[in-house]
């Protein structure tokens, strides 16, 4: 289970750190072996450990691609899917797409989402952090108790 933010730095060759705390987690969870995606809605990336991955995909993959919507969330996710491993000082090196694709430049945040966890660019994450809320709560949002 992924909790928490945690504010990380990248280098100008796109590697960074993970947490200590968030390492040990992928190391129980994956032994390092990570999935990093687009977001299919924010300028963020996914970061899956790889058996979340392995379950995902196959639910991706089984969309029908004759809906536009699909297809763009198929385009996303498994076309900026990028396999990785830690290496042994916990630092990943992300490639240049998906630093683009995200905004990211040397600040970052590592956000916990539960079995997975988000990357931003620190300036894209205080912007969404400051932004209002557009959509209206659902019922099973309204149906929790805080």
């Amino acid at each position: 289970m992924f909790l928490g933010s945690h504010a990380i730095n990248m280098d100008a060759k796109g590697r960074f750190a993970v947490p200590t705390k968030v390492r040990e987690g992928l190391m129980a969870a994956c032994e390092g072996r990570l999935v990093i995606t687009a977001h299919y809605e924010e300028r963020c990336l996914l970061v899956y450990p790889e058996p979340q991955w392995q379950e995902l995909l196959p639910q991706i993959e089984k969309l029908p691609n004759l809906s536009k919507a699909a297809s763009r969330l198929q385009r996303l996710l498994i076309g900026y899917a990028c396999p990785m491993e830690m290496d042994g000082n916990g630092r990943l090196l992300l490639p240049p797409t998906l630093r683009d694709y995200a905004g990211m430049e040397k600040k970052l945040m590592l956000v916990g989402q539960g079995k997975k966890l988000e990357l931003w660019s620190e300036e894209r994450w205080n912007a969404w952090l400051d932004s209002q809320a557009e959509d209206e709560m659902t019922d099973e949002m309204l149906s929790l108790s805080l």
